[in-house]
């Protein structure tokens, strides 16, 4: 007996078959976005464990991360500044290095030299510390401008030039650099330009008093253990895994409004005299295009880390004293009300209205 099949039925399986291969496809992605959202968020738990009392820390650490931007923090000694980021290079594949900056730091100890090799006759490049995954620039104002510049080339540029040879830097790079508010002898400040090239200026504060607690019982802890919590080779993110995160976050929505919001924010920085006369005498240069630019990176990141596959305007609001503190510079009048730039950019948030 011979099996005939209509044209109309071999259309439908077809039809069905495409619709089966269409929802396989999307739900394969989804669970692979949810996936590496699930293994960042690990990691932030991890951080978190061995950082108490620095939750902001740790999340505009990962903001940086998954915006391929660098970090500048401010805060007194002791605040575990140097230990967030020596955590978060533990809990991801790569490789971690801190210099501390001094006076006598010159740009070879930091990039690298070319050291004669006598047997060959030649000289070989002998890669510096900022060829690491995550450098940690300890009290970066207490260095040269010319060691500061040659950092912030390799930063903006990834790239360090030794003579007439051009070595580039890993996709992977993030520096997170530090200063000290309370000591200024025998500093030199980063000058604005510099300042510009960190995606983000993060303030650290004391922690609360529970939560000291909390540090003295588990540094005691550790002392009696002798051990902390170290995470696995199959624990430790790939970077795959950041760079694919990281298309994800360029890939979030955001509204054209909220666009504009951010350019209407960065351009009241600006002109302030068209939202208040006041303001407009305690700003002497406002945030340049760069800080548009490190607004909506890091606003995406932020949402991302919420969970969210778009961008609110908390996301903004949230991210934009991080974003503005070290691009907006006040004049002599605020200096002289005492007027900070917490205060400025917190003004310029209320006047310009979201949408």
């Amino acid at each position: 007996m011979e099996l005939k099949i209509s044209p109309e039925l071999i259309e439908i399986l077809f039809s069905t078959l495409l619709l089966s291969l269409y929802f396989d496809f999307f739900l394969v992605r989804s669970v692979r976005r949810m996936s590496e959202y699930q293994i960042i968020k690990a990691l932030e738990q991890f951080v978190g464990r061995q950082i108490l009392g620095q939750e902001r820390l740790i999340t505009r650490l990962l903001v940086a991360l998954l915006a391929d931007g660098h970090l500048l923090v401010e805060g007194v000694p002791g605040l575990a500044k140097t230990s967030a980021v020596k955590a978060l290079a533990a809990g991801i594949e790569g490789d971690f290095h801190r210099i501390q900056f001094t006076p006598d730091l010159l740009p070879a100890d930091l990039t690298g030299t070319e050291v004669f090799q006598p047997r060959e006759g030649t000289f070989a490049f002998q890669k510096g510390p900022v060829f690491h995954n995550f450098l940690l620039a300890d009290e970066i104002n207490r260095a040269p401008a010319k060691v500061q510049s040659a950092l912030l080339e390799a930063m903006a540029e990834r790239q360090v030039t030794i003579g007439r040879t051009t070595y580039p830097l890993d996709d992977l790079f993030l520096v997170m650099a530090t200063q000290n508010p309370i000591e200024q002898e025998g500093t030199y400040a980063l000058p604005e330009a510099q300042r510009d090239r960190f995606l983000l200026h993060v303030t650290v504060d004391y922690p609360s008093p529970g939560t000291e607690q909390q540090i003295l019982r588990l540094v005691r802890q550790r002392m009696i253990t002798g051990a902390t919590e170290a995470p696995s080779k199959l624990d430790r993110v790939s970077r795959q895994t950041i760079m694919s995160a990281r298309q994800q976050v360029l890939g979030l929505h955001l509204a054209d409004e909220l666009e504009t919001y951010i350019v209407r924010l960065v351009e009241a920085s600006r002109h302030p005299e068209q939202y208040d006369r006041q303001l407009a005498d305690y700003i002497a240069y406002g945030a340049s295009p760069r800080g548009t630019i490190a607004l909506d990176l890091a606003s995406r990141a932020h949402a991302w880390l919420q969970g969210r596959d778009y961008v609110s305007p908390e996301d903004l609001q949230q991210i934009a004293p991080d974003v503005l503190r070290h691009r907006i510079l006040l004049s002599y009048h605020a200096e002289a009300d005492a007027i900070t730039i917490e205060a400025v950019i917190q003004r310029l948030l209320m006047l310009v209205p979201v949408p």
